[in-house]
Order: structure tokens, then C-alpha cells, then sequence
């Protein structure tokens, strides 16, 4: 089989005079832009569409890249994690290729021009996921095209991953309305997958703020003075006042019932990321009783920002201690429980209580509803 003469002048017309081309294989037509014009080729097949096609691929190839066998799709792992740079990227929206639109979108290469001929190629939530992660993208005109159609496709997605991504990749600044980020929070009542992308994206700047914590005040005489050069005193005093506050109420919302192990590692890895100014330099510990050990240890010592801070406020000696608990958090704290078992739903949160219970403790502790059950000895 070969194209036919009349297709293979006019596909030849469309390549010297587009700068994006797709193909829509139900229609057997192959589309290019130009500018803000398109140009259309309704392809004429003398046999199985299949084969026709592939004829219709190798054509472009050969014409773009000189090589008639395409984009090396063996490389999609590369492609994926932005590891494939190419001087041509703008060759690759040219051949009709998915795969080859992915490693374009995934480039660190990437500008706004070609986000706009990549997405007009492909408008998928994939590929605009993959582009918001780029900041000649999130600064541009495409940042906001963008965000939108993933906000309005987000109602669709299936995957609590997704989702999460989507609505931290969306709260990126100068990206969406206000009003579209109040509906955006109110509908994360009903989807916590929702909330995590706030936590993620805006910890310190979430919706509905919660007062502070009614003793700031009094606290407030001794960590200021230590907070200009202390992190923990600063992130204890951020903690006690409404920022910290409300993350720590939307936090253990969150983690009441999470619904499948994506969600649950995004959670934790945004608790941790919160608290990772005051992280220890160690590896951070798999077991909830090495991370304990850990806080007395580090509380313990007689010397360094921790010391000062445990002698200026002592009054405070519960909720420190929680704060460095839950600096120690991060994902792999999940491994001993997520390498044994694949459960979703209330057998995997039976399986967490381990792990959510004491973080929620801690939360408490900080939020100045109960104290803490370490017993650390700071004489």
C-alpha cells in the first residue's frame, strides 16, 4: 500500500505551511496551525485505515526529522520525567505523534509558544498537568488557559491522584479567580483529595482561618526575640497563631479518612514538608517509637536552637515536643505498613491507625487540646 498521489502533494502543502499538526484518526483527517488558522487534509485511504495511517506518520517523519520510523516511543520513561532535551522540539508537534507531544509538554525546554501548539495538538489533563509544572508556562498566557480546562475537568478525574495534582497545580499564583478558589475549597468538603492540593500548594494561606490560639499573647514576649533567628521558636509561633492553626485543623481533617494510599502519602508528605524547617539532618525514621526516641534525644541536649527555646518557653514544653515529632514525618513512615499491603477504603485506615493516631495527637497538642503523652525529661 502507499498514499495516494493527491494526498501526498497535499500533505507535503500542509507540512511546509503549518507549525503544529495532529491527526484525527476516527475522521482520517490530518489537521495544521498556523498562527491561529487551520488547515485540514481529509486523507483518502485505498486500504485499512490502520496501515493508511501509519503511511500518513511515516511521511511527516521522514519530512520533519528524516527518519520515516517516527518518535522512538521506547524512550517514554525518559520522556516522562523530563529527561529528554532536544534543540527541535517545535519538529516534534509536527509528526502526529502522542508520545512525542509528552516529551515536549514534560521539557525542560518548554516555552509558552510551544505550550499553546502542544496543547492544541493534544488538550489533555495529562500533558496540561505536565506543563503547569514549568514556569515559562505558569508565568505566560497559557498558565491560566490551562488551569482552567483542568478545573473544569476535574469533576471527571477517577483518580484521587489527579485530582490532588490538579488543584495544587491550579492554586499556583495568577492562575485562577478567586471565586473559582472559594468553589474549588467549598467542593473539598466532599473530596478531600481537594484539600491536600491546599495544603500542599497554600499551607499558610488556606480558607475559612480559625482564630489563633487564645494563649498566643502570652506566649508571644518569648518567642518573638528568638523567632528572627531561631526556626523553631518561628515555626512554633507560626503554629500558635491562625495560619498554623487552621493548617493543623485542615491537616487532621484530611488525615480522618483518607481514601486510598495516593492520598495518604500526599497527605503525610505535606505535613512533613510544612515542618521541614525544623527537620533534623538524620534520616528520617520508619517507626513511630525510633522517631520518639529521636524527639527526646534531640530535646534532650544541652545546647543549640531547640535548648534555647525549650529554657525561653517553658510553659510550651508539650507542644514542642510535638512540633519536632512531627518534623521526623514524611512518607516513610508509611513504607513498613504500604510494602505489606495494596488496601484501599477502612481496611487500609485500620491498618494506619499505627502511624494517623499519633500524628493526630500531636496535632491536638498543638492546637492546645490535650497534652502530650512523651514524657521527656528536660532537667
Amino acid at each position: 500500500m502507499q498514499l495516494s498521489s493527491e494526498d501526498t502533494l497535499r500533505l507535503n502543502v500542509l507540512i511546509a505551511n503549518s507549525e503544529a499538526i495532529r491527526i484525527d484518526e476516527n475522521n482520517m483527517t490530518v489537521y495544521g496551525l498556523k498562527g491561529e488558522s487551520e488547515m485540514k487534509v481529509a486523507l483518502n485511504p485505498n486500504g485499512r485505515s490502520d496501515k493508511y495511517l501509519q503511511l500518513v506518520r511515516e511521511l511527516l517523519s521522514g519530512q520533519i526529522l528524516g527518519s520515516p520510523g517516527g518518535y522512538p516511543v521506547f524512550l517514554r520513561r525518559w520522556t516522562r520525567m523530563g529527561q529528554i532535551n532536544h534543540d527541535d522540539l517545535d519538529k516534534l508537534l509536527m509528526i502526529g505523534e502522542p508520545e512525542a507531544v509528552v516529551a515536549v509538554t514534560c521539557s525542560r525546554q518548554l516555552t509558552n509558544e510551544l505550550a499553546r501548539l502542544a496543547w492544541w495538538v493534544a488538550p489533555y489533563a495529562e500533558n496540561a498537568r505536565a506543563m503547569l509544572t514549568n514556569p515559562a508556562v505558569i508565568d505566560g498566557s497559557m498558565g491560566p488557559v490551562l488551569a482552567e480546562f483542568l478545573l473544569d475537568y476535574l469533576p471527571f478525574e477517577t483518580e484521587q491522584r489527579e485530582m490532588l495534582d490538579t488543584v495544587r497545580l491550579a492554586l499556583q499564583p495568577g492562575l485562577i479567580s478567586a471565586e473559582r478558589r472559594k468553589k474549588l475549597w467549598d467542593a473539598g468538603r466532599n473530596r478531600k483529595a481537594y484539600r491536600i492540593g491546599f495544603l500542599a500548594s497554600e499551607p499558610d494561606d488556606l480558607p475559612d482561618k480559625i482564630p489563633a490560639r487564645a494563649d498566643l499573647i502570652s506566649h508571644q514576649s518569648a518567642l518573638v526575640p528568638l523567632a528572627s533567628h531561631n526556626p523553631q521558636a518561628a515555626l512554633l509561633l507560626k503554629l500558635l497563631d491562625s495560619a498554623g492553626q487552621t493548617f493543623l485543623e485542615v491537616a487532621a481533617d484530611v488525615l480522618q479518612r483518607p481514601v486510598d494510599q495516593d492520598v495518604t502519602v500526599a497527605a503525610i508528605n505535606a505535613i512533613g514538608q510544612y515542618f521541614a524547617s525544623v527537620r533534623p539532618d538524620t534520616p528520617s525514621p520508619q517507626e513511630i517509637a525510633a522517631i520518639d526516641e529521636s524527639v527526646a534525644g534531640l530535646c534532650a541536649a544541652s545546647d543549640g536552637d531547640l535548648c534555647a527555646l525549650l529554657q525561653a518557653a517553658p510553659s510550651l514544653v508539650a507542644e514542642i515536643q510535638a512540633m519536632i515529632f512531627l518534623a521526623h514525618i514524611d512518607e516513610a513512615v508509611l513504607t513498613p505498613i504500604f510494602a505489606h499491603t495494596d488496601a484501599i477504603g477502612s481496611v487500609m485506615r485500620k491498618k494506619l491507625e499505627p502511624v494517623v493516631q499519633p500524628v493526630l495527637q500531636k496535632f491536638a497538642v498543638l492546637r492546645g487540646q490535650q497534652q502530650s503523652s512523651m514524657g521527656v525529661n528536660l532537667v
